[in-house]
Order: C-alpha cells, then structure tokens, then sequence
C-alpha cells in the first residue's frame, strides 16, 4: 500500500504524531502530511481566547471579508520593496496623505500625495519610536544652533499613563523621562505640572488622546495654549507630539470641532494605530509631521539596491504589505461617513452598557466611553470583592475583561475596562452586562457565607 493510500484510509487522530505529540521546541527530522500539520495548529490555538470576546485589546478583530480576501492576496508584497511594488508604494504614500489630512495638517496639496510628511508603521509603538527620534534630533540641532553642542542630558515630558513604549523609547534612546504622577480622581496630565517640569533640555512634551488606562483625552488645547505663554514671555519654546494611537481615528468623526491636532500650532507630530479604531487588522499604524521641517534629514535613509533610490525612514525593513492594503480598504469602502457612522454607533454602545452597570450598587463608572468607546469602572471602596474578582469570574463566560491597577500614586486603585470595538453589537454589550450581573451575584454570595453558589446540574 502507497503512502498516500494509506493517508487516506488511516483516521484522522491515529497517527504518529497523534500519539507521541507534535515537536514542540525542535524542528522534526521528517516532514508531514500538510493536512496533518494544519489539523493539529489549529486544535492548539483552540484553548486562545476568543478574540471577538476579548475586551481588553484595542485592536481589530473584525474586517469586511472583501478586506480579508484583498489582505490575503498582499501577504507577500514586501512594503520595503517600492520599486517592485510601485502600487503598494504609491497606497501607502495616499493612505500617509489622508492621515495627514485628516488630522488638518496644514499646506498640503490634494493633488500630490507627497506633499504629506509621514509614513505608515507596523503600530503605534514604532510610530511613537520615529516621532521621539524626531523631536530628540531637533532638539539637538536647536542646542547646536544656540552656540555649541548640547551638554545636557535630554529629557521628555510625559504623564505617568502612558504606554509602555514611551519607556522604552527613553530607554533605548538615552532620554530622560519626567513622568507626571495622576491624583485620585485625576488620570490625566494638567498645564500647571507641564509648566513645572520643562527646562532647556526638553525635548518635548507628549500628550494623549484616549489614555490605555481610562479612554480619556488630555487637555492639548490648554498645554499648548500654556506652552505658548511660556514661549511668548521669554521661556522654552517646546513642541507637542500627539499620542493618539487609540482616538486618532475616533475624534475626527465624533467630535470634529475638538481641537487636539495641527490645528493648534504647537503640534508637530501624531501617531495613530490604524489596527485600533482605524479597522484594519494588526499591524498598521502612522507617524504624521505638520510638515518637512519637522523631520530632519538625518533620520531619512536612502536606499539604491531594490532596483531604485528609496527614501525610507522607519525602523523596520521587511514587512507585509497588506496591512497598508486593509487600510487603504476602509478608507475607501467607508469614507468619512461611514467611519463616523461606526464611532457614533460604539459611543452609543458605550454609554448604553456605562449606564446599565452603573445600577450595580458596587460600581462607579470612571468614563463612560463619551470621549473614546471605551468603558472603565471600578468597585467601591467597601465592596467586599476586588475588581480581579470580577474579572476572573467574567472569564467563566469566555469574556476577557481585564482588571488592572492604575499608573504610580494612584496605584492603590484598581479599575476593569470595557473597549468597544467594530464588531461588538449592542446584543454583546446586553449579554456582557447580563453576565457582569450573575457574577455580581456570585461574587456577594461566595463573600457573604464563603460558599459557591448552588448551580443546578445538566439533566437530560
């Protein structure tokens, strides 16, 4: 009997590998059937989360399946490779325009997409890396400008809720960081402790639209409106770069007369994550300048040996292409209308399931997903259960709801948060709230007698 023949008459979990496992940590020595190989991945990733459920990402986890089928057939267009994919190329540099655009950057023409400054990332991680780049070396050039080399160390103004990679770019890039500590009731960055901490050395200031900790946007009008003042008086003349990773693609379309982005002329540079409220899937985002002169020459690379002299400045070379594809997608398939009608559609959703928990005696709603969709909530001080507790029993439903403590001097408070995403209907947010209520219950029961709550068996 041939292999084959006898591939196709053996049952499906009897085989080798079925048996004695699958190599785990080294390649095996023999191949497998490619059936056999896909069969068992995929049972593995089974135990994930599921991903739809997951209310603790901010990321895309439901596309058009046009988009899906577009996305799939750009898998191996390598991003880098401009000259081979000159259209690959050339939906990036649109997609960098309409960002750019988008968030009012000013002097652009409509009928040259190079007219934009900016590029498109893996995320906002490393659009955050390439704007801090940016701001550390015009501060260098500024300090040289003033007569000499700069002596000081640098440093970054930042509130004490940012994102991880903001400390990691202060790290990796020998930047001091000055982190402004939020207070009770207080979880974002104020003018006043801005004032405070900006010196000669600063290389500039960072505020957030929509905080990972609570959704909510910092004040950039009235920081770059003090910031003004101080220049203006005969002070440091410091530049704002937005963080707007998880509102960029929110505020244009729920609240369009906010100012927060280069409409203040203070703000130089913003990133966005295009595989948050962007709906595209991970990973995608963007780094814009208001214009050329705000990024400096030095940090462009050019490149002659993919058949063409490339402009290139990230710091990733080889990626995937189709991300920029799905991106390019949705700007097309939902215009500006139909991203406003999405946010305005998941604000509701928000506020609707912010007003439901809010009737549990135990929970007070810390925003309630009118800046960005996002819910967070926390538990009263002299509830007998934590907000881990909470969590942990949501996951008994398969929901992911993360319970987390908030940035230093406000540490001893623990908060849950909800983030409403494309996908996650107002029948979700009806069950989830159904679901929170039970483990409520339980919660009380188990703290009240120090016993599980009865459940009655399966019967036939």
């Amino acid at each position: 009997m041939s292999d084959v023949d006898r591939g196709m008459i053996t049952p499906a979990y009897t085989g080798r590998f079925a048996v004695s496992g699958i190599p785990a940590l080294q390649i095996p020595d023999d191949s497998m059937d490619p059936e056999v190989a896909y069969r068992f991945i995929h049972d593995e990733l089974m135990l994930d989360g599921n991903s739809r459920l997951n209310l603790a990402t901010f990321v895309t986890t439901w596309m058009d399946p046009q988009a899906e089928k577009l996305m799939a057939e750009t898998f191996d267009k390598n991003m880098i490779d401009k000259d081979e994919y000159p259209l690959t190329a050339a939906i990036e540099e649109r997609c960098v325009a309409m960002v750019a655009d988008l968030f009012h950057a000013p002097d652009l023409d409509p009928s040259v997409a190079s007219s934009a400054t900016g590029t498109s990332t893996i995320g906002s991680s490393e659009a955050v890396m390439l704007g801090g780049l940016a701001l550390k070396w015009l501060w260098k050039a500024k300090r040289s400008g003033d007569g000499g080399t700069p002596t000081g160390t640098p440093n970054l103004i930042l509130g004490s809720n940012v994102q991880v990679v903001w400390e990691k770019f202060c790290r990796y890039f020998e930047v001091e960081p000055r982190y402004l500590p939020m207070e009770k009731d207080r979880y974002v960055i104020t003018p006043e402790q801005v004032l405070d901490a900006v010196d000669e050395n600063t290389i500039g200031v960072v505020v957030i639209a929509g905080t990972t900790y609570t959704g909510e946007l910092e004040p950039v009008k009235e920081i770059a409106d003090a910031l003004d003042k101080l220049a203006a008086d005969g002070g440091v003349d410091v530049p704002i770069h937005v963080d707007a990773a998880s509102g960029g693609f929110v505020l244009p379309f729920l609240h369009p007369d906010l100012e927060w982005d280069f409409r203040i002329p203070r703000v130089v540079s913003i990133n966005v994550s295009g595989h948050k409220y962007g709906l595209t899937y991970p990973g995608v985002g963007f780094v814009v300048w208001r214009d050329k002169t705000w990024l400096p020459e030095d940090l462009v690379f050019r490149v002659n040996y993919l058949g063409g002299d490339m402009p290139t400045f990230t710091l990733n070379f080889s990626r995937p292409g189709n991300q920029v594809i799905g991106q390019y997608y949705n700007f097309l398939r939902l215009g500006r209308q139909g991203y406003t009608d999405i946010m305005k559609s998941l604000s509701d959703t928000a506020r609707w399931f912010a007003g439901q928990i809010e009737e549990e005696d135990e929970i007070e709603i810390v925003t309630d997903g009118s800046a960005i969709p996002v819910v967070t909530f926390k538990l009263h001080s002299d509830c007998e259960f934590t907000a881990f507790d909470v969590s942990h029993g949501l996951r008994a439903y398969g929901w992911q709801v993360p319970a987390y403590t908030m940035p230093d001097n406000v540490s001893d408070l623990a908060v849950l948060r909800v983030v409403v995403r494309e996908g996650f209907s107002r029948d979700m947010a009806r069950v989830l709230h159904q679901h929170l209520v039970e483990v409520m219950k339980e919660l009380r029961l188990i703290k009240s007698d120090g016993q599980l709550p009865q459940k009655q068996h399966f019967a036939h």
